[in-house]
């Protein structure tokens, strides 16, 4: 319906006329595409959906490489088996029991009396496996408290795994009941020396 005339005066054509009745003007030095937005935009559009996609997967990943719980279990199942250790004694408290027993006989002589004998060669060894036995039920019982205590420190928002939790209760409770009969092994209150006379 416009004609083709070039105007050099700078009148609107019929052409011009127009292309402003339907809002697809095109300025100098412009593509159609700028001009109707919609391959630009498209590809501003696809770009922007790309980069939340993105933002979406990082923020997941760093999501999953939270606290994982897995120094925890180790804790529990480390003070669980040193609880046991403690009530069943170590290789430590044998070498130390039999460390003394050796000092013992060399301390005593043949014109020392039987309960001096009793003391230094038994009493002496008895004394260290409790000592020993205690010194591994006092870990367990710190590390099982460590583990415990430790999601108040760490990510409190992240409950604990149930099983780590039951893992660390015995720990305590094993570490609390070897710390209870190393002190009464040590102290001779229970299983004494027994005595000569």
């Amino acid at each position: 319906m416009g004609t083709k005339t070039v105007d050099e005066t700078g009148l609107k054509t019929d052409e011009d006329k127009t292309d402003e009745a339907t809002g697809a003007t095109e300025a100098p030095g412009t593509d159609e595409k700028a001009v109707t937005g919609t391959p630009d935009g498209a590809d501003a559009t696809n770009a922007d959906a790309e980069d939340a996609a993105a933002d979406d997967l990082a923020r997941g990943a760093a999501g999953t490489e939270g606290p994982t719980g897995v120094g925890q279990g180790a804790g529990a199942v480390v003070s669980a088996g040193l609880g046991i250790v403690s009530l069943t004694g170590s290789w430590v408290g044998t070498v130390a029991s039999a460390r003394e027993a050796v000092f013992g006989q060399l301390e005593t002589t043949q014109s020392s009396n039987v309960q001096t004998m009793l003391e230094k060669g038994y009493g002496d060894a008895w004394q260290a496996t409790a000592l020993w036995g205690g010194v591994f039920a006092l870990v367990a019982l710190i590390v099982g408290v460590v583990v415990l205590v430790r999601p108040a420190f760490g990510a409190p928002g992240k409950p604990q795994a149930a099983w780590i939790k039951s893992v660390s209760w015995a720990g305590v409770a094993l570490g609390v009941i070897g710390l209870i009969l190393a002190v009464l092994k040590y102290t001779d209150v229970m299983l004494a020396v027994p005595s000569a006379g």
